[in-house]
């Protein structure tokens, strides 16, 4: 049985983790209070799950789930962790957040008690994604003092067909990598959908290869998009996939503004792109797309696209008659270098 450490010198300093190595921490040692942070509800959600099961096989057999959601919650929290649990027990302390921002209270109460050194009670922390600010948090340094922070995040198109093919390697599932790549473009940026396509798969296909027929007679359009994707894929000059995107932003009735915010965003990395010295920032999250648009900028027009992106401004806003959605869809192929219609305007830019 693992035994619950309640401070040890290793784990003095932060203690950061993934998905990845979240089994082999747990498999060496279970710490007082665990925050997994993000957005992606399928790698949080089995994140979660591993730190319940670790926690079952050392002995703590009670769960208790908090749900904050106003301030009156923090009171309730504080008076159950002051409790003793049922007949002794040692309990599992789940703590929901609706907001990355506990506020004041919440800062103060989650403080408090990450602070108590009691071994019958693990902290269960899950968050939204905790940007710079909330990160710098007395709680969540607190948290790291003792205990470990694990932050999910979505994972990247460029690896979503090595993620799928993991997930098959896992369920023992035999799969074509033309298969694999179709699934991809139909659940883009949206994993729980590509796991229960793959379950529902593997029971289809039996001990057959899954191929991408198989795939195309099966699985549903469950893509789903945000505008930094678009702005990545112009960005990188991948039109294809630029326009999937802008297409699937139309179709869940995203507003045309922040569509043209993100072509529009990238448009202004590809000019700083040309006018700087070519080097991509590795702190840059969008930086391999940004090091297509560094060889890619010298052969834009810039005046052009300036033009086009005002022309979508104005459609927007019922100035100019015209359909934004594919005046922009315009603008994403011109970003990614490809030549599109022009009015006379735009070609008198260009020159």
């Amino acid at each position: 049985m693992l035994r619950r450490p309640l401070c040890l010198e290793a784990f003095e300093r932060s203690l950061k983790l993934t998905s990845d190595s979240l089994p082999a921490q747990l498999a060496q040692a279970l710490l007082p209070a665990y925050l997994i942070s993000g957005d992606e509800p399928l790698l949080a959600g089995e994140a979660a799950d591993a730190v319940r099961l670790a926690a079952r096989n050392a002995g703590f057999s009670e769960r208790e789930v908090h749900f904050i959601e106003r301030a009156a919650d923090w009171e309730d929290l504080s008076a159950s962790a002051a409790n003793l649990s049922l007949f002794g027990a040692r309990r599992v302390m789940e703590i929901r957040l609706a907001s990355a921002r506990p506020g004041v209270a919440g800062n103060a109460a989650l403080s408090k008690l990450i602070g108590i050194a009691d071994p019958d009670t693990l902290l269960l922390i899950l968050s939204p994604r905790l940007d710079r600010d909330a990160q710098g948090a007395d709680w969540v340094r607190a948290l790291e003092k003792c205990g470990a922070w694990l932050q999910v995040w979505p994972v990247e198109a460029g690896k979503l067909v090595a993620w799928l093919r993991a997930r098959c390697r896992r369920l023992g599932l035999e799969a074509a990598a033309g298969a694999l790549e179709l699934l991809a473009e139909r659940t883009e940026g949206n994993l729980l959908a590509a796991h229960q396509e793959l379950t529902k798969l593997t029971l289809l296909a039996g001990a057959a290869e899954l191929t991408a027929q198989a795939v195309r007679e099966s699985v549903a359009d469950s893509a789903r998009f945000d505008v930094f994707q678009l702005g990545e894929a112009a960005l990188g000059g991948d039109a294809a996939r630029a326009l999937r995107v802008l297409a699937g932003l139309r179709a869940e009735g995203t507003e045309a503004t922040l569509a043209l915010w993100a072509l529009t965003r990238a448009m202004r990395d590809a000019w700083n792109a040309l006018q700087g010295d070519g080097r991509v920032p590795v702190w840059q999250r969008q930086g391999a797309a940004l090091a297509q648009a560094v060889k890619r900028a010298p052969r834009l027009s810039f005046p052009a696209l300036a033009l086009r992106a005002t022309r979508a401004d104005r459609m927007i806003k019922g100035r100019l008659t015209g359909n934004a959605w594919d005046e922009m869809a315009l603008l994403a192929a011109e970003i990614c270098g490809l030549r599109a219609f022009a009015p006379a305007a735009l070609k008198a830019a260009a020159s």
